[in-house]
């Protein structure tokens, strides 16, 4: 996935691991990289003609991990040449300060405690970095564990698999707005912005298009909160950037 970003591995976690071939993943993994390589992201995030909706959740919930533990890793890690100018030392040190946030929020509104249910079984208030190890981590787990996320032809997704992909989604979402809220200036300086918004907009158009899909499905006796990805006051911290880039996506039909 570093061809996608252009941007070096992260030391602190491992890509999820690739599918085996001949799988309806990788089959599905393959189609998506080849519509995303196009620069079609509409027509990347909608779900193939008689393909499984669960196993295109699967296949992008696994690349959004990817794609966010990349970037994310890349900041919070970057490091510096001895060779370096002074001039890229101070930058260097404004980055180290900005990153070392007290609280994991999106702005002065919003702020996110951590639970999963072992280590933090009741809601606790962590630094951003600790809440993004803690949330890659628990990612990590149930994206490795072939009972939740399964990748061999003839095994069933558990019953609770889009609840499961519901909460790393939500979580995933949290990454970002944390990012864009308190720390794009700080991408600016690393020049890596235009990689963070390629990420969030197919994330975003992603989780969008699911929401249309389960309508499609004719799943009538749901509510929208309930097949949406993520709820619509979880998205608040970016409405702005989300409305912009629904108009942005309007205009290019």
């Amino acid at each position: 996935m570093s061809s996608f970003f252009g941007l070096g591995k992260t030391r602190t976690f491992k890509p999820r691991k690739d599918v085996p071939e001949g799988t309806k993943q990788y089959q599905l993994r393959k189609y998506a990289e080849a519509t995303l390589g196009s620069g079609n992201l509409r027509l990347a995030v909608q779900l193939p003609e008689g393909e499984d909706l669960n196993e295109w959740l699967a296949v992008h919930t696994v690349d959004f991990f990817n794609h966010l533990n990349m970037l994310y890793g890349t900041v919070t890690e970057f490091c510096i040449p001895s060779e370096v100018r002074a001039r890229d030392i101070l930058v260097w040190k404004m980055l180290t300060i900005a990153f070392q946030c007290p609280v994991m929020s999106a702005g002065p509104r919003y702020e996110y405690l951590w639970e999963d249910g072992v280590k933090y079984k009741r809601p606790t208030k962590l630094a951003a970095p600790d809440y993004v190890d803690a949330l890659m981590n628990w990612a990590q787990n149930l994206l490795d564990d072939e009972s939740i996320f399964p990748n061999k032809i003839g095994v069933a997704f558990p019953r609770n698999f889009r609840d499961t992909v519901k909460t790393i989604v939500r979580r995933l979402f949290r990454v970002y707005a944390h990012i864009y809220s308190n720390h794009f200036d700080h991408i600016c300086a690393l020049g890596i912005e235009a990689h963070l918004n390629t990420s969030y907009r197919h994330f975003f158009l992603f989780i969008n298009e699911v929401s249309k899909t389960a309508r499609e499905f004719g799943i009538r006796s749901l509510t929208r909160q309930q097949f949406d990805l993520v709820d619509r006051k979880e998205l608040a911290p970016l409405d702005e950037l989300n409305d912009a880039i629904l108009a942005e996506d309007l205009k290019a039909r």
